[in-house]
């Protein structure tokens, strides 16, 4: 599924992405509250600046995505894969990040206020300023 087929979709009503191929897509500034992205591949994805509020990425592939700014609160994101991922300057506040892999991810100067990071794998995370 192309980033655009997806948007058209989300913004046509359907919030049920379980298991889409996302890798590479361009989701720049986009309002996903709520989407159910479990266990999707966003590889690679630009999701810079990006509305995630209350989305279901648990066991989501997010490995080298740009989530630079994204408003991540309240996201599930157990057992997600963000291995390298950009999450500076993310609000990732009351979002559930347990199991997560952050290894080498950047979560500088990122909101991690209440956020559950319970066995989250942060070996060389940047978490300047977080």
């Amino acid at each position: 599924m192309t980033g655009t087929e997806f948007l058209e979709r989300y913004a046509a009503g359907e919030r049920d992405f379980r298991r889409a191929n996302l890798r590479r897509a361009d989701l720049r500034e986009a309002d996903l509250r709520e989407a159910d992205l479990r266990e999707a591949n966003l590889s690679e994805a630009d999701l810079r600046w990006a509305d995630l509020r209350g989305a279901n990425l648990s066991e989501a592939d997010l490995r080298e995505a740009d989530l630079r700014g994204a408003d991540l609160s309240w996201a599930d994101l157990r057992e997600a894969d963000l291995r390298r991922a950009n999450l500076s300057e993310a609000d990732l506040s009351e979002a559930d990040l347990s199991r997560a892999n952050l290894r080498w991810a950047d979560l500088s100067e990122a909101d991690l206020s209440r956020a559950n990071l319970r066995r989250a794998d942060l070996h060389e995370a940047d978490l300047r300023e977080a």
